[in-house]
């Protein structure tokens, strides 16, 4: 069984400023891990890091880890150089494309925090609310059990056809999983790393991380955040990847919704 890093008792900010390696063998203690998955951003990457920090230097302490799934533009050599100025960037680069959940997941297994913010890599997530994610998390009781907690998107700053891409998805996936959520698209979510690693793992799985943390008895809560435009590159899902291609993804959620078995502790010994 995987096991996560050595985690602090209770989920409050770090001293601000204190970002020294815990002494000993074991790894660093951090409050928070920034999960960003990326594909071919090269032109978002110095704006959403030094937003990361604005928002979180000084709150809690944190590290960011960028994932490169397979990008062939300028998205490894960018990252290189930022990383080398800023020492709590992490970058995993994957050798081939794998997708965004699996990317996901290789940031999640990555990471040194018992708590996981993620974020689009193209910058329409607003970094400057995962301060108010931190503090939801914290008001739903999040150290005491499987929260996940969702970014409902504002006013999209998104083309019409991806906004009713968007809308289409979202309306289906709600009436058949019953996740009870209204964007699960949203890239901003918050979540234990205990709690994603044991969710099943599938491509595609990071659009139903409701759906999944309510099938393994978690709780979800949508909050509402900031969207923006995306200033450079080009989107990479549209009609067709949103909705069709995740119909058979979604009948197998339903599948395994209907085997969950959730059992009643009644008594331990």
């Amino acid at each position: 069984m995987e096991t996560g890093p050595t985690t602090r008792n209770e989920l409050t900010p770090g001293p601000s400023g204190d970002r020294r390696p815990v002494s000993g063998t074991g790894p660093e203690i951090f409050d928070l891990s920034v999960v960003v998955p990326v594909f071919n951003e090269a032109g978002n990457i110095v704006s959403l890091v030094a937003e990361i920090r604005a928002s979180l230097d000084g709150f809690l302490d944190y590290e960011i880890i960028y994932v490169d799934d397979g990008s062939h533009d300028e998205t490894p050599g960018r990252l290189k150089e930022v990383a080398s100025d800023f020492t709590l960037l992490h970058v995993i680069r994957h050798r081939v494309t794998c997708g965004q959940s699996t990317a996901m997941m290789t940031g999640v297994r990555t990471a040194r925090a018992p708590l996981i913010v993620t974020l689009d890599g193209d910058g329409q997530n607003d970094p400057a609310d995962i301060p108010r994610l931190w503090e939801c998390f914290r008001k739903n009781g999040g150290s005491e059990g499987s929260l996940l907690v969702v970014g409902h998107r504002q006013k999209r700053k998104d083309t019409r056809v991806k906004r009713m891409s968007s809308k289409i998805a979202n309306t289906v996936r709600s009436r058949l999983l019953k996740d009870d959520t209204p964007d699960t698209g949203s890239g901003i979510k918050m979540f234990s790393r205990e709690t994603f690693l044991e969710l099943p793992y599938f491509d595609h799985m990071h659009r139903f991380i409701p759906a999944l943390v309510l099938r393994n008895g978690g709780r979800v809560v949508s909050l509402a955040v900031n969207h923006r435009q995306r200033k450079h590159g080009k989107s990479k899902y549209g009609l067709h990847n949103r909705l069709w291609v995740g119909i058979i993804d979604m009948l197998g959620v339903m599948w395994l919704q209907r085997r969950a078995k959730l059992p009643v502790i009644e008594k331990e010994v």
